[in-house]
């Protein structure tokens, strides 16, 4: 009797053991992070009526057409950038007549568009709280380092890093400053865009 005992004692041992382990095993599995690739779930409140009608800005691409404020433009180059878990684009723009702009497409985290014109002649450098430029005061919004890739013609390496620092004045003007690689500043103003001012015409893809 007393062995029986001892045996089924020395048995309830073990699959105490056993299950032990696989509790810790799957311990294990649930604390993993999720792979850095993973998305969580999209914005219920996108307005995808918007995208429909005029077009995705977040799929812009080069190739593309797109009208701003009246006036046309071929996308010649687009600029991918990402800093930590955050990302954006801009797009170089060309109308008819040769002038070119940039366009920003940025989710902060509502979409935010914003067209600029460089200003090469700008003798303003970054770094301070406020900057007066062009009769306007613009105050430091932030700064930062990201890695880009670039597709198309932007007159940049195809990857690389940039340094930026990002002013903003009231009724939604911009300053931008950037500098990608080894290169000095170069500084940008721009114009925070309405959703309903921009329209775009994707071009079907050649192969």
């Amino acid at each position: 009797m007393d062995g029986s005992v001892a045996y089924l004692v020395a048995g309830a041992g073990c699959l105490v053991g056993v299950a032990g382990v696989v509790i810790a095993v799957l311990a294990r599995r649930r604390s993993r992070p999720r792979p850095s690739g993973a998305r969580g779930p999209g914005d219920p409140l996108r307005d995808r009526d918007a995208d429909a009608l005029r077009g995705d800005p977040r799929r812009l691409k080069p190739g593309d057409v797109v009208e701003v404020r009246g006036v046309t433009y071929a996308v010649r180059g687009s600029i991918r950038l990402v800093e930590g878990a955050w990302s954006w684009a801009e797009h170089l723009l060309d109308d008819a007549g040769g002038v070119r702009r940039w366009l920003s497409v940025e989710e902060d985290p509502e979409l935010e568009l914003v067209l600029w014109e460089a200003e090469p002649g700008a003798t303003v450098t970054p770094g301070a709280p406020t900057i007066d430029f062009a009769g306007r005061r613009y105050s430091w919004d932030e700064s930062g380092q990201a890695r880009y890739t670039a597709v198309g013609t932007t007159g940049l390496d195809p990857s690389g890093t940039m340094r930026y620092h990002d002013y903003q004045a009231p009724g939604g003007g911009r300053l931008s400053f950037e500098a990608y690689g080894e290169a000095g500043w170069e500084v940008a103003r721009g114009e925070k865009l309405h959703r309903a001012e921009v329209m775009i015409y994707p071009q079907a893809e050649v192969d």
